[in-house]
């Protein structure tokens, strides 16, 4: 479906859409910088980055970039090893320069090959890890940094304990203010006269509302500033200015910068690709997005944010996904988020840090349950083993593990299964008794794959004396070189051996290799057959034949 959509068709829901994302990813920005060992406010350059400069060239109309967590541990050793975040970001530039190639060449085609029900799981994995992670949030106890979505946290917890904690750590006013926001979220947009105004806008108004009265009436449920967002507050123009970075282009000739830049570049990548395929796959209007321009998008975007100190951009689906959920429908949307960063940051962080955490949980924990919900499991199940096996496994690996590693063994697992489908069903077969002898006719699958060289080969060779074969290829549009190079044998060597007669019928001219090959004959004089015909597949025909 084209991807050609006016930037102007729904700017009432995108402009809404961008303030939700917005709001919900300052905390993400700052949390990612934060784990990273990163100054806050890079984080914060990266989602203006990756809101206005990757919104802008991308060809996805509901993809949101920005800092991602997937390279928290990459950026955080980055640093330490090069010694300086300076170093550091020549190394984000030069890994934007290494996108914008790979773009150019169309290494983005590697998306075409993730397979649905492992973009499906993945998805599933993201919501259970948003749930799980914001837990604790939404109860108050907000010793973890936002953003990160892996299994083993920074501080060396982890995303299940952390959220079992929590419950031990429960602080009563913002357990109710994430109630409360979860409420409106959930029920706001069912009254029409008041559906015109953004349900997440309208839970964080509420969520600030109700902590500021707390504190106004001095209630013990009053939430401090460590429970609040916490933005970085220059005290003039020049100290908003001076929190932006250079690179150390002295660095150029390092080596370990370019090692370090192109691990940046393939990591953030292959998130970016990832994402963007489940971005697709959650587009209401089911639009596809170019992945070649969307990594030249990226690379121009990390250029950029390496150039003026901000942390390395991918495509991210938390931010995404909210954005679809709160109705973002184009690029306006994404574009949009990224301006009021860079606005808001600029001109009133103070009233920002009144934004308490445990509201923006609410609006993650319903973006949560939106990816992860059960309809979700029950729609995979019914498409049998093959499609569901490889889901759990990814969503399971994904949640203990991270993004990489989980679509890594999701693929694997696929790719098993798509093999062992392969070797299920090499061939069907027809039998037919004579006075003379059997007749088996043995009709290959569309594919016959290396996977199928041990079937067909214990099948020939248990073939009985005086018998006659028939291998019809007519509707096979790929045979092995090893399956051919077992059926020529077959029939010019052991055939005759045993006195079996060998017809093969419907083989394309590519597969007779050269004129030296077993001649193709397709006519066989039948006598009337003395027993009614059997069918079935390798399998039965294998046991029959190892009965006799």
């Amino acid at each position: 479906m084209s991807t050609k959509t006016s930037i102007f068709s729904n700017i009432k829901g995108d402009l809404s859409s961008g303030l939700v994302v917005f709001l919900i990813a300052i905390p993400l920005c700052l949390g990612i910088a934060l784990a990273s060992g990163a100054p806050l406010f890079s984080g914060l350059i990266a989602g203006m980055l990756g809101g206005l400069v990757v919104g802008f060239f991308s060809g996805s109309q509901l993809s949101v970039s920005g800092p991602a967590a997937g390279l928290i541990t990459i950026v955080a050793a980055a640093i330490l090893k090069l010694g300086s975040f300076e170093a550091f970001l020549l190394a984000v530039f030069l890994a934007g320069g290494l996108q914008l190639l790979l773009g150019f060449v169309k290494a983005g085609v590697i998306a075409n090959y993730f397979p649905s029900n492992v973009i499906t799981g993945m998805l599933t994995a993201i919501g259970i890890s948003i749930i799980l992670t914001q837990i604790p949030h939404a109860f108050g106890h907000d010793e973890q940094a936002e953003g990160q979505l892996a299994f083993i946290q920074v501080s060396g917890e982890n995303i299940i304990s952390s959220a079992l904690s929590s419950i031990r750590h429960i602080q009563l006013g913002a357990a109710i203010i994430t109630l409360v926001s979860i409420l409106i979220l959930l029920y706001w947009s069912k009254v029409p006269k008041l559906s015109v105004i953004p349900a997440a806008l309208v839970a964080v108004l509420a969520g600030v509302g109700l902590n500021e009265l707390f504190h106004a009436t001095g209630s013990n449920l009053a939430l401090e500033q460590t429970h609040l967002v916490t933005l970085p507050v220059a005290e003039s123009f020049n100290g908003f200015i001076s929190q932006f970075s250079l690179p150390d282009f002295s660095q150029l000739l390092n080596g370990q910068i370019w090692i370090v830049a192109a691990t940046i570049a393939l990591v953030a990548s292959i998130e970016t690709l990832l994402n963007l395929e489940a971005t697709d796959k959650l587009d209401p209007l089911k639009r596809y997005s170019d992945p070649n321009r969307e990594l030249r998008a990226q690379g121009i975007a990390n250029m950029a944010s390496g150039l003026i100190g901000g942390l390395p951009i991918t495509s991210v689906i938390v931010r995404s996904s909210a954005n679809i959920n709160a109705g973002g429908r184009t690029k306006l949307a994404t574009m949009t988020h990224g301006a009021l960063l860079l606005v808001c940051a600029a001109l009133i962080p103070v009233l920002l840090n009144k934004i308490p955490l445990s509201t923006l949980a609410g609006v993650l924990l319903v973006t949560g349950y939106k990816l992860c919900k059960p309809t979700v499991f029950k729609s995979m199940f019914a498409k049998g083993k093959y499609q569901w096996i490889p889901f759990v496994v990814t969503v399971l690996v994904i949640v203990f593990t991270n993004l990489l590693v989980g679509v890594a063994v999701g693929l694997c697992v696929s790719i098993l299964f798509i093999m062992i489908g392969n070797m299920k069903v090499p061939y069907f077969f027809q039998k037919e008794k004579y006075r003379t002898g059997d007749l088996f006719n043995l009709e290959l699958s569309q594919e016959v794959s290396f996977l199928n060289k041990a079937n067909i080969l214990l099948t020939l060779d248990k073939m009985p004396e005086n018998c006659t074969v028939v291998i019809d290829a007519s509707k096979t549009h790929y045979i092995d070189q090893d399956v051919l190079d077992i059926i020529r044998e077959f029939a010019q060597i052991k055939a005759p051996q045993k006195h079996i007669k060998v017809v093969l019928k419907g083989f394309k001219e590519a597969y007779k290799v050269n004129n030296t090959d077993h001649v193709f004959h397709e006519h066989l004089e039948k006598e009337k057959p003395v027993v009614a015909v059997t069918n079935g597949t390798h399998k039965d025909l294998l046991k029959e034949l190892s009965v006799n």
